[in-house]
Formats: C-alpha cells, structure tokens, sequence
C-alpha cells in the first residue's frame, strides 16, 4: 500500500534540488507569520538543514515533505513537528506555495495523505495544529479532514501591531 502518493499529487522526501524552492517559503515575508519567523534565512543555512534531511523522524523530531504534481512540480510542503513518539503524537503543518494553486484540492489531498501516513506508518495516536482564527481557508481544510476545535489561545500572535488569536485543533485517532 503506497500512503504517500494520491490521485494528483504526491509526497515526497527533501532533494538538494530544493534549495531554492525551499529559500522562497522561508524567505516570504507575507506567510511569516505562519511560521512564526522574523528573520530570513541564508541558503547557506538551508543547504545545510537540506545535507541533514534524512535523518529519522525519531531522531530529529520532524519530518518536511514536499507536496509535488504528479509531473514532479513542487507545489508546497507540509510538516510533521514535536513529534512526541512517547505520546504518540505531532503538529502538522501545510503550505501551498503558490496563491494560484491554493483552493483545488492540493491541500486536502496533501493533508489526507500526511494523516494517513501519519496513523498507519508512524502509529500516531493524535495530530494537532494551531491556526490564527483569521485563517478561514486553514480552518476549512482541517476542519473538512475531521480536525476539531479543541481551544483558543486569546491574543497569542502579534501581527502588524495587532494580536491575534490562535486556535488549537486537534485529530484523534479512532
């Protein structure tokens, strides 16, 4: 059974060939706030998190994939972190790289594949996430994949001299 790959796209392992598509994300100031960066980072700095991306999951507690078309484009990434292999748990994380793209399906067929390999693969009891309670299309993606609304965290994040709150959902594994 192949959990990684889906009817439009795919999921695949960090390539060297993915410095730059990599320094884009991590360089783009408008989706900052997601990952709560504030610096930018060198392609020094990602070429070397790149020369260590196959380490183990249960070493590095994390595990980045690239969500890729079935025509090997990449499309975006999505993450597994805090990887709690005790409590069998981590955060998920997703991002379509390009605006255009956002809204047909990607993300849902990318989340779909990451939870499932998450549960069948990993053996995960649970995934969680933290979402702005401004970010409507994150919220439908993971609410559509059976996330629940599990808490609020009042004026978590500031951005652009304003607090936002941030919600907490959580899926659990049947």
């Amino acid at each position: 059974m192949v959990t990684l790959e889906g009817e439009h796209i795919y999921l695949r392992a960090l390539e060297p060939e993915d410095l730059d598509f990599i320094y884009e994300i991590e360089n783009d100031e408008s989706i900052w706030e997601l990952s709560n960066t504030q610096t930018p980072y060198s392609k020094f700095l990602i070429k070397q998190y790149l020369d260590h991306s196959h380490k183990d999951i249960y070493e590095v507690k994390q595990l980045r994939l690239v969500i890729s078309s079935k025509d090997d484009n990449a499309l975006g990434m999505i993450d597994l972190f805090d990887f709690d292999f005790k409590n069998k748990r981590a955060g998920i994380g997703i991002l379509v790289k390009n605006e255009k793209e956002r809204n047909k399906g990607i993300g849902t067929e990318a989340l779909m594949l990451l939870v499932n390999y998450s549960f069948k693969r990993l053996n995960l009891h649970q995934l969680y996430c933290h979402i702005s309670e401004n970010n409507k299309a994150s919220i439908s993606l993971f609410t559509k994949q059976g996330f629940k609304k599990v808490g609020l965290k009042k004026d978590w994040n500031l951005v652009d001299g304003h607090y936002q709150s941030e919600f907490m959902y959580q899926l659990i594994k049947d």
